[in-house]
């Protein structure tokens, strides 16, 4: 008896189920991973150029910078090409292969989707170029490797102003998904800036930049 009132006056729990990921969520999700590896990948570099030591300076500990930097890289491209590809399996999206590769007349957002291919191309370019470096020369390399920057902004730009419900909807700034891109972008452009000015103190430094000694 004490069992069954017990059984009775207990609390009905309601199980909430939580909605199954669509082609469209793995795709936005992707996509995230891909501005993350981005930014990390810019960030990398920008430490690179700027001769920062992880033995002197945090985390005190030996390790190839270099190689981190080509696999965030390496990882960027395969985000990069699976964020839309995963679309070919959406019902809602209605994606072809060619729209994937050549989106200028895609169902939906034709142009935030073409400057997505352009940052995954230029992108493409960087990393093609970098992993043949030392047949190309430092000078050629270097002269493809400032692509990277082009692809950072349409990268950027594709993430803030695409809707990944493909409803047009208009962009909300506070949207925890943009948020996340927005921060990733000022830590860009701060970064960037910090460089900018690292190359004009090295510049200012150089003996090119010195005076000539006047002989007497």
């Amino acid at each position: 008896m004490g069992a069954a009132l017990t059984r009775e006056t207990r609390p009905l729990t309601r199980t909430v189920l939580m909605p199954p990921m669509t082609a469209l969520d793995l795709s936005a999700d992707i996509g995230l991973v891909a501005v993350g590896l981005a930014t990390l990948n810019l960030l990398i570099g920008s430490l690179i150029a700027m001769r920062y030591s992880p033995w002197r300076y945090w985390p005190h500990h030996r390790f190839n910078i270099f190689r981190v930097h080509n696999w965030t890289g390496y990882l960027l491209l395969v985000t990069c090409v699976a964020h839309p590809s995963v679309l070919l399996f959406s019902s809602m999206a209605r994606f072809r292969i060619r729209d994937i590769f050549y989106p200028v007349h895609s169902p939906s957002q034709p142009l935030e989707n073409t400057i997505g291919a352009i940052a995954l191309y230029c992108l493409a370019i960087v990393v093609v170029t970098s992993y043949f470096r030392l047949r190309l020369g430092r000078r050629l390399w270097k002269s493809f490797h400032f692509v990277v920057y082009a692809a950072a902004l349409a990268l950027f730009w594709h993430s803030i102003f695409t809707d990944p419900n493909l409803k047009h909807s208009p962009v909300d700034p506070f949207d925890a998904e943009k948020a996340f891109v927005e921060i990733c972008l000022v830590a860009v452009v701060v970064f960037g800036v910090l460089r900018w000015r690292y190359e004009i103190e090295k510049a200012a430094l150089s003996p090119k930049s010195l005076p000539p000694r006047q002989i007497s």
